[in-house]
């Protein structure tokens, strides 16, 4: 008897299992279909979702625009507007593919210590870039001088985790936002003028007063000098082998450059034509006379 029923519950479990593996495999066609169905919706919805953060971007660079905000700002913005909306677009996709909501707000929580500790750098960097744009050390287009690294260059962009410096020889320098913001720097162009201080040698045979009032007419002639701010030409110090006047004026940030190296190239040929030379280093050696 007892044969029997194990038999019957045998052969009961062996139809139940035919007939579940029979409709298991009849079902799989539909579930593969749904699947790729879904998988393009997905890709579909990521493509959709794309060009709205475009739109949404472009929106809020032009509404920032009008509202004549500045270009590092703007900038910050919209890259932070990109990067939320593509972290929300991610979330509804993985919604729609059957991901549960409260399973995916789990995960990021057990997560986010994790995550947190190995992105902390760039967290400071964030954090850096809100303090650069609410206390404007510096902005987009001023000449700075990273004074840990000494790197230098104009500012070109101020993004969310990073800010690029163009050279003056079109090298591109990215520098953490979490760094410029701990660390001191010189902005050059943050004043609208500039003070130029040129160093003259001359000898110590030179008449220093005809020097220094041809170093002064160059001063006066050239057309990038502020005329209403200090010029003055002094002696700066009584060197080993030369007189060294200090040559000293006010020119634009934009003018700087060239003034630099025009006054330094007119100052050479004002002292050429008076006829004083610009002494090289010179070492007189005494010898002692033999008996």
């Amino acid at each position: 008897m007892e044969k029997i029923c194990a038999a019957n519950v045998a052969g009961a479990l062996g139809a139940y299992m035919k007939k579940g593996g029979s409709a298991f495999f009849e079902e799989l066609p539909n579930k593969i279909l749904q699947l790729g169905v879904r998988v393009l919706l997905a890709l579909l919805i990521l493509l959709i979702g794309s060009q709205l953060i475009k739109l949404v971007r472009k929106i809020v660079r032009r509404s920032m625009e009008r509202a004549h905000a500045e270009t590092g700002a703007t900038q910050f913005v919209e890259s932070f507007v990109k990067a939320a909306l593509y972290v929300v677009l991610i979330f509804f996709i993985a919604s729609f593919l059957g991901v549960d909501a409260a399973s995916i707000v789990a995960l990021l929580g057990s997560a986010g210590v994790a995550i947190g500790l190995a992105v902390q750098g760039s967290l400071s960097n964030l954090a850096g870039g809100v303090l650069i744009l609410l206390l404007k050390p510096f902005k987009v287009g001023d000449y700075i001088i990273e004074n840990a690294g000494k790197q230098e260059g104009t500012v070109s962009e101020i993004q969310i985790f990073y800010t690029k410096l163009l050279t003056p020889d079109n090298r591109v320098i990215i520098l953490p936002n979490g760094a410029l913001a701990n660390n001191s720097l010189v902005n050059v162009t943050a004043e609208k003028h500039r003070r130029l201080d040129i160093v003259v040698s001359i000898s110590y045979d030179a008449d220093i007063k005809q020097a220094k009032e041809m170093l002064q007419k160059v001063l006066e002639k050239d057309s990038a000098v502020k005329k209403d701010m200090e010029m003055r030409v002094f002696v700066n110090e009584l060197a080993a082998s030369s007189v060294d006047l200090g040559v000293r004026c006010w020119l634009d940030n934009a003018d700087y450059w060239e003034g630099k190296w025009r006054i330094t190239e007119s100052c050479k040929y004002a002292l050429d034509e008076a006829g004083i030379t610009i002494p090289f280093p010179q070492l007189d050696v005494h010898l002692p006379q033999s008996e």
